[in-house]
């Protein structure tokens, strides 16, 4: 069943060029300054829109995200509310691949049945659950597969040739590769380094193979480009949100960053 990542990833391939993927915390600071900035960034660039579920013990995430988390559950953001936030995204706009992101605990909560229900109604095309590994596909993975929503797995420069067929197996939309030992937010990735990590990956699989952590600017953005075939940002987002004094601001300078970004991206060809 193809999804709106398979499309989009295809399309780009025409292009020659990769994908920027943005991630933004649901319902931070609030849930309509979240809508306003999830509904502006394709315009800015975006791709593929990565949105987080907050959740209360987030341990793959930095300080950034975690905070971003903590706003927006403190705003009243729920899992529903996220659902919520998507289905209003998707009535003006049904061609940009949506992946939501996070923790297997909300969803466990809400019933993964109904959840996974739900989900594709909103318009969700794709999940990336960072507590799940491969040997409990059962609880998660294969019941998403199997409604149509791409299940999305982490690399790490820690996934060694013996791992690395578990973390494939059953993966589907995109790889994502964490270019750097950690958690979100840390140093930026050493492009050369990861040049030869994503060799190795990509003589094992025929998944487009995106990196994140640590991508900050257009020229970090343009660098990856070169290499992988999408860029992801979250940390360097989201501080944009933390540091506006009004959620204008916020909207503004996140768009403005993704833009940015993007341009980074786009200005190399494959």
């Amino acid at each position: 069943m193809e999804t709106r990542i398979d499309r989009r990833f295809a399309a780009l391939k025409k292009e020659g060029r990769a994908a920027f993927i943005s991630f933004i915390m649901a319902g931070d600071p609030d849930h309509d300054t979240a809508l306003e900035i999830i509904k502006g960034l394709p315009g800015a660039g975006a791709d593929i829109i990565e949105i987080g579920m907050p959740f209360t013990d987030p341990m793959a995430d930095g300080p950034a995200i975690q905070q971003a988390g903590l706003r927006a559950l403190a705003s009243g953001t729920t899992l529903k509310s996220t659902l919520k936030m998507i289905r209003s995204f998707r009535e003006g706009n049904d061609e940009t691949p949506i992946v939501m992101m996070g923790y297997y605990n909300p969803i466990y909560s809400y019933g993964v049945d109904t959840f996974l229900k739900d989900a594709k109604e909103a318009g969700v095309d794709g999940l990336i659950v960072v507590d799940l590994p491969s040997e409990e596909d059962n609880e998660l993975c294969l019941p998403a597969q199997a409604a149509g929503i791409n299940f999305i797995r982490l690399a790490t420069p820690t996934t060694d040739d013996k791992r690395l067929p578990a973390v494939l197996k059953n993966s589907s939309g995109f790889l994502y590769y964490v270019s750097i030992a950690g958690t979100t937010g840390a140093a930026a990735p050493k492009p050369s380094d990861v040049a030869i990590a994503l060799k190795r990956i990509k003589a094992a699989t025929d998944l487009p193979v995106a990196v994140g952590f640590g991508i900050r600017t257009g020229k970090q953005s343009a660098e990856i480009a070169k290499i992988a075939d999408g860029a992801v940002v979250g940390t360097a987002l989201v501080e944009r949100i933390a540091s506006a004094k009004t959620n204008e601001e916020a909207v503004s300078s996140v768009l403005e960053l993704a833009s940015e970004l993007s341009a980074g991206v786009q200005s190399v060809s494959k």
